[in-house]
């Protein structure tokens, strides 16, 4: 009989990026990067776990901007296309390496894994992809949550509670549109909480959500079990703490399993490296060099002096440190047990995308884990926050406190001086929002079809990926534009539907462009 129980968490989220105005847009390859790096080599790990009889639970969150990439006929093209370029860049570096040993079984590879990847997304699955994480959580064994619609930063929406609510109702909307049940969990964007919300998520038949460990630690009264048990909030919504020594064991790529040095660098790609000229069909359109996934270099050590990547001695890395992490945490589960007098859960939450996409080995290292829990020990169990709530539905009433997994936990990631000035243009817009339900309750024609696009234009402002990439210096150009744009796009819809003349052709070209949540209701902004 198990002690304790073990609940990972792959948080998977990216931008709403879709350019049909261009032919060739380099943001989009974010979500090329991530299918053939992370999501399918995670639904290959998954079935196969099924097919060989392990029994395994893990939970995942699939945010609405990505399942709706993910589905979307124009990118799922795009994508296929970036797939067939890479699997011809990899024919060739099979031949150009045929005199570099070290380097041609690489090339191998990743030819293999490519044609793989196409085969999983094209042949498996006709393009959607989003149909193997439904038949892997109708099987019982991933718990998939939902997110805000568009990744918003709920702490500093509370001016405007409407629009937390409209994060939340377009979100469970679209879940029960792709996966034919409501969602019983959501990841809240960035980890974000405030007192209040939980509230929110109860009005959409939510049962859970995570903080960060001080998110709990920090609540009131102090919870009796710590993280290792979640709490119930006044409004009767669950909430889970991050355990922090599970998850640094992982994330960190100082003091954790992603930087060991036999594992693959990622900073160094082909793309980057080889004849320009040779290169350049498999770069972007416009000249600039790239990632395309091909790496040939292990991580060596603080050094530029990189040594070939061997795959056989970093999978066998993983496959020592998956049994390491399964050691900690059952001493961790027994010292727990025997402390609290009861099972305790250990929450360990990781970004999806590290897993395959900045940490090459993670998938194997998932894989190797679930296995060994299944087969060669009996101290903890895999569970997911719906199981463990069915056998444990008596818990501690505490109020969370605000809290986020942001840099030093709170909100300066997503509220400093790069990124501070949003925030009034975002409140005005939602405060118009409102305004625009009140006066129009029950819409019709070209009207109901503007404020439904308002409503979009507004949630894709909110996106938290817009603060943040202004925070941390990368395709800062890009996020202030995409930020100006969804709210000069949402106050000339204002404008327009508050003077009744709306442009018929503008909108359509709108609808067309930002053409998320297609069932969205402007009502739920309200």
């Amino acid at each position: 009989m198990e002690k304790g129980y073990l609940c990972i968490v792959l948080h998977g989220h990216l931008p709403y990026v879709r350019h049909p105005e261009h032919e060739d847009f380099l943001e989009e390859d974010w979500l090329y990067e991530a299918i053939t790096e992370t999501y399918i080599p995670l639904i290959n790990v998954f079935e196969k776990l099924i097919d060989d009889n392990i029994d395994f639970r893990i939970t995942m969150g699939l945010s609405p901007t990505l399942i709706t990439m993910l589905m979307d006929p124009l990118l799922q093209r795009r994508y296929l296309k970036h797939l067939e370029s890479l699997i011809e860049l990899a024919t060739k570096e099979v031949e150009r390496t045929q005199w570099q040993p070290e380097f041609h079984k690489l090339a191998l590879m990743y030819l293999d894994k490519f044609k793989l990847t196409r085969h999983v997304f094209v042949d498996k699955y006709n393009r959607n992809i989003i149909q193997a994480f439904k038949n892997v959580q109708d099987a019982g064994k991933l718990e998939i949550m939902t997110c805000g619609a568009t990744h918003g930063f709920f702490p500093l929406m509370h001016v405007c509670r409407e629009s937390v609510r409209a994060q939340v109702r377009t979100a469970v909307d679209q879940y029960k549109n792709v996966f034919g049940r409501p969602p019983r969990g959501i990841w809240l964007p960035e980890c974000g909480f405030n007192p209040g919300d939980d509230e929110v998520l109860k009005e959409s038949g939510l049962r859970f959500f995570f903080v960060d460990s001080h998110g709990i630690l920090h609540g009131s009264p102090r919870p009796k079990y710590g993280v290792f048990a979640p709490v119930y909030c006044k409004s009767g919504v669950a909430c889970f703490g991050r355990d922090i020594e599970s998850s640094k064991q992982v994330w960190s790529a100082v003091e954790g399993y992603p930087g060991d040095y036999n594992y693959r660098e990622f900073y160094r790609d082909i793309g980057f490296e080889l004849d320009y000229e040779y290169i350049k069909p498999y770069i972007h359109s416009d000249g600039i060099r790239v990632n395309t996934g091909m790496k040939y270099y292990k991580i060596t050590g603080e050094t530029d002096d990189k040594q070939a990547y061997v795959p056989e001695t970093a999978m066998q890395k993983a496959a020592d440190q998956a049994g390491n992490f399964m050691f900690n945490r059952e001493k961790q589960v027994e010292a727990l047990y025997d402390m609290l007098k009861k099972k305790p859960i250990i929450i360990s939450p990781y970004d999806a995308e590290l897993f395959g996409h900045w940490w090459y080995e993670g998938p194997d290292w998932l894989n190797f884990l679930m296995r060994k829990i299944a087969c060669d020990q009996k101290t903890i169990k895999m569970i997911t926050p719906s199981e463990y709530l069915e056998k444990y539905p008596s818990n501690q009433v505490i109020t969370p406190s605000m809290s986020t997994w942001g840099y030093k936990g709170y909100n300066e990631v997503w509220l400093e001086g790069s990124n501070d000035w949003i925030y009034r243009h975002l409140h005005k817009a939602s405060d118009r929002m409102s305004e625009l339900v009140r006066s129009y309750p029950k819409a019709g024609g070209i009207t109901l079809r503007a404020l439904n696009q308002a409503l979009r234009e507004l949630l894709l402002a909110q996106s938290s990926d817009w603060a943040f990439i202004m925070k941390t210096g990368t395709h800062i150009p890009y996020a202030v534009k995409r930020t100006k744009d969804h709210l000069l796009r949402f106050n000339k819809l204002y404008h327009n539907i508050k003077s009744r003349n709306v442009n018929e052709s503008w909108l359509n070209d709108l609808e067309y462009t930002d053409n998320i949540f297609p069932t969205i209701d402007y009502r739920f902004h309200s």
